[in-house]
């Protein structure tokens, strides 16, 4: 086997690894329009040695160095298979060898049940490692299945969007289990990188270099951003029967990122572990724009019936029954969709003996003939319900709200990143489809494209939102971070005095803040409501979409963000707790038509309680909106073409 130290003086650092390159190992991948480049190889350390690592180029820029791949296993079949000691079989893929590569090109279009676009392309050049442990030569058969020939394949993906990869088990005849302590997947970035830093789901971010993190580790998506002014996102997609990743400091390498498992996975063959992803951009805005690859990374829509999954704006009621009818009262008036019953209403959430199949004592609520009223009206209800009450209840929950009337559950308080818990969340939003019933799961749980699979999980937390009150320059990180996984519910506050930021500020957040259940007035009541003009934006802006542009923004700084529904287009604009100019160029707007804009702007010489100033006038494609933001402010635009 001829053997070469060094490929390239750029790509492969002599002493990074310290080992020598497999030159036949090398293996490239290219994306369709070839701003990605993906490269495999490996290092021979010793006689039958070998270890696994990739580089990612985008637009001819190394984004990651030179990087491990792999997984630590071990378990009894390997430890006999292989005759060596238990504790060596986690180092299981340092002496793989790559006996085959098969490469494919797909370009398909498909169409969301609902989503950021009606549209979404899925196309990719892929490429199959195929790697093998153990000989099969010499051996019938029968004899080398008893020796245990192992398999594991590397796919890999090359979509202009960005990189994906994960490890793939073939099926084995005695069906193999295989526990699997961890991944060497490792990501060494570009010396002096910063990343937006977030040490859990609800946290707050702050920008880090990377070192010292003093064994800290950060949620996924991982945002950084390169010293020549490249973007990086790293994270993961498909995680449903899996450990949840997070990004930890390498103890060994500089300016490296481990893959850090919750906890530790039990499958059987065939398997598939989650994909890794790498999304790059030359602005912070390719990053939100991008945002498809992950659900292009999910499988196709398993429920065949959708009509019943209809997306819209909710409203959060009080918990007596004057206090729902109120609340869908203001509903019908102000075009929303659903009214939501929250924690409490059959009992304490975290004790195990409250019973979710009954209204407690203390509550005048007759569901049925809350949902009936709904009905009549046009809304749908939905109902809290705590993982307590839903782990020993839920087959007996679903046909009961069904029969009731109930539209959809939140989740609470929900268990993540084992994969037991992992496993269990994911097959209830199975069972719920089976009943028609529609989901958004809280607290930390983060998506990761499985909407696609089944749609009626419409949305989840996983972020820090109006129930904290973050300030503006958090929620100017948001887009470019957390909002790249998927929906969020942030549950958008407006009358609520403990807001950090102006009203135009919390009214652009339906533009810019995508959640197929988009709770507004969060913390408010229809008692606070008192005809602020404003509010028509609020009224008139869907919660999904037909195609949406991230126009301008930088992170922690501003964000423009615009979406269409039908032929209006809706834009909202944030900064962070400075005050700026900004200008958005329309020529997102159709060539040639006319467009009666509607401008909500804080003003604070208005002596009004909310203080944003109400424009209309009308424009065309290609005019510019000069925009004078305040600290912690924010605009929200609307328009409509001129019939």
């Amino acid at each position: 086997m001829k053997k070469s130290v060094l490929f390239s003086m750029i790509l492969f650092p002599i002493l990074v690894f310290g080992q020598e390159i497999i030159t036949s190992s090398k293996k490239e991948l290219i994306s369709p329009g070839g701003d990605y480049k993906f490269t495999f190889f490996q290092r021979e350390h010793g006689s039958e040695n070998m270890t696994l690592h990739y580089i990612v180029e985008f637009k001819g820029k190394i984004i990651i160095e030179e990087s491990e791949l792999g997984v630590e296993i071990s378990n009894q079949l390997f430890e006999s298979a292989l005759a060596v000691p238990n504790d060596e079989c986690k180092y299981w893929c340092e002496n793989l060898k790559l006996i085959d590569t098969q490469r494919a090109e797909y370009d398909r279009t498909w169409y969301p049940v609902y989503g950021e676009r009606a549209v979404v392309r899925d196309r990719y050049n892929e490429m199959v490692l195929n790697l093998r442990k153990g000989s099969m030569e010499g051996d019938s058969q029968t004899s080398y299945d008893r020796r245990k020939v192992y398999n594991m394949d590397i796919q890999v993906r090359a979509y202009d969007e960005g990189i994906a990869f994960r490890y793939h088990f073939p099926e084995t005849v005695n069906g193999l289990f295989i526990h699997i302590n961890g991944e060497r997947t490792s990501f060494t970035i570009p010396e002096g990188a910063l990343a937006y830093f977030e040490n859990w789901a609800q946290g707050p971010y702050e920008v880090r270099e990377l070192k010292n993190w003093n064994n800290e580790e950060s949620e996924r998506p991982l945002t950084l951003k390169l010293p020549d002014g490249v973007h990086v996102a790293l994270t993961e997609a498909n995680m449903t029967d899996y450990a949840r990743a997070k990004f930890r400091l390498s103890d060994c390498r500089n300016s490296t990122l481990e893959t850090s498992l919750y906890s530790n996975v039990d499958i059987i063959t065939p398997y598939d572990t989650p994909w890794r992803v790498i999304m790059a951009g030359e602005k912070a805005v390719d990053l939100i724009n991008n945002n498809d690859l992950i659900l292009n990374l999910n499988p196709e829509c398993e429920i065949e019936n959708t009509t019943w999954i209809k997306p819209g704006k909710v409203f959060r009621s009080g918990l007596k029954h004057e206090e729902v009818i109120a609340a869908i009262d203001f509903a019908a008036e102000q075009n929303i969709d659903y009214v939501h019953m929250d924690a409490g209403w059959y009992g304490p959430e975290m004790k195990v003996s409250s019973d979710a199949c009954t209204v407690a004592e203390n509550r005048d609520l007759e569901m049925k003939t809350l949902c009936d009223y709904a009905r009549s009206k046009g809304i749908g209800l939905f109902v809290y319900v705590n993982q307590r009450a839903l782990f020993q209840q839920l087959d007996k929950v679903l046909p009961l709200y069904k029969e009731w009337g109930l539209k959809g559950i939140k989740f609470g308080f929900v268990q993540i990143g084992n994969q037991y818990w992992s496993s269990w969340l994911h097959n209830a939003v199975k069972k719920c489809a089976d009943y028609e019933i529609m989901l958004d799961i809280h607290d930390e749980y983060r998506p990761t494209g499985f909407s696609r699979t089944y749609p009626n999980l419409m949305t989840q937390e996983g972020i820090r939102g109006n129930e904290e009150m973050p300030d503006a320059q958090h929620n100017t990180i948001l887009p470019f971070t957390r909002m790249i996984a998927g929906a969020a519910d942030y549950t958008l506050c407006y009358f609520s005095n403990r807001v950090k930021n102006t009203k135009a500020h919390q009214l652009a957040m339906a533009a810019v803040y995508y959640s197929p259940l988009q709770f507004l007035y969060w913390y408010d009541s229809p008692s606070l409501y008192r005809g602020e003009q404003e509010l028509e934006f609020w009224k008139a802006i869907p919660s999904v979409w037909d195609d949406s542009k991230a126009l301008d923004g930088e992170i922690g700084e501003f964000i423009i963000q615009a979406r269409r529904a039908g032929e209006e287009w809706f834009v909202g604009a944030m900064t962070n707790t400075e005050s700026r100019t900004v200008t958005i160029n329309t020529d997102f707007l159709e060539i040639g038509k006319k467009y009666n804009l509607a401008l909500y702007e804080d003003d604070l010489s208005l002596e009004t309680r909310t203080k944003v100033r109400t424009t209309y006038k009308k424009i065309k494609a290609g005019d510019k909106v000069k925009l004078t933001l305040l600290p912690s402010g924010g605009a929200a635009l609307h328009f409509i073409p001129v019939r």
